[in-house]
């Protein structure tokens, strides 16, 4: 794997459990990897913040996950187009987004939700 792209609860496990990672964080470690953070996911965690399901201050989030080196990655509208042809494995809007994303890339999405292994060998489960 050369460019990842992080799912959602691995992001929050990195910043407040890294230790909930397990072998995720050897993958996240590795210097062969880019690892990559949707605009979707910040997205995510800012209403699960606003909706009281999530403490954690953005900024300082966003600032400590640039400075190990996760890149952004934005949602073009082809990343959200892209979710109409995805087969309804999975119910989740942000999840589906960011298979669009990996989809679109292409790159591998690392995740710990085994539903998401469906969308094809792209998506790296770990845990």
């Amino acid at each position: 794997m050369t460019n990842v792209l992080l799912d959602t609860q691995l992001v929050i496990w990195a910043l407040l459990a890294p230790e909930r990672l397990g072998r995720g964080a050897q993958l996240i470690e590795s210097s062969e990897a880019t690892l990559h953070v949707s605009a979707a996911s910040w997205w995510e965690m800012a209403i699960k913040i606003a909706i009281g399901k999530l403490s954690l201050d953005l900024e300082e989030a966003r600032a400590r996950c640039t400075a190990w080196g996760f890149v952004d990655l934005p949602v073009r509208t082809d990343d959200a187009l892209g979710v109409a042809s995805l087969p309804a494995l999975h119910g989740d809007p942000f999840d589906r987004l960011l298979v669009a994303q990996a989809l679109r890339a292409p790159m591998h999405l690392l995740t710990a939700d085994r539903q998401l292994a469906a969308y094809g060998a792209l998506v790296q489960v770990i845990g």
